[in-house]
């Protein structure tokens, strides 16, 4: 069960990976959005994936025995609501940015910034 998470987790940073590195906004934030929920993924899997036993300690006793993790799982949950959020926030952002320039490619963005007089924006190179 766990080489399931491990290959859907390494397929989701490398699809992630792959839409970040894109010139187009929406795909880059898309892409930070999916490397996200691969972490969330790593971190619900970091509680115990095979117990079906509830998290519940017994009487007398000091460590949770057999029972899934509940932090992690909380963590998670709490982690895919901020970055819901930030998804959300990012999008808007972009479509505010996009009615404001009239494109969404990162280069073209780039070139329309201000000339680097003072030394603080390196030279735009053509590649």
């Amino acid at each position: 069960m766990i080489w399931v998470f491990a290959i859907v987790m390494g397929v989701a940073v490398a699809a992630g990976t792959y839409l970040a590195l894109s010139r187009d906004l929406f795909r880059m934030v898309v892409g930070l959005s999916v490397i996200g929920a691969a972490l969330n993924l790593l971190l619900f899997a970091a509680g115990r994936l095979d117990s079906t036993a509830p998290p519940i300690i017994r009487a007398g006793e000091q460590v949770l025995a057999h029972a899934a993790n509940p932090l992690p799982q909380a963590l998670a949950l709490t982690a895919i609501v901020i970055g819901f959020a930030l998804l959300c926030f990012s999008l808007v952002l972009v479509v505010r940015l996009m009615r404001a320039t009239g494109t969404d490619d990162a280069r073209a963005l780039r070139a329309a910034e201000p000339p680097s007089g003072e030394g603080v924006k390196p030279p735009l190179e053509d590649i």
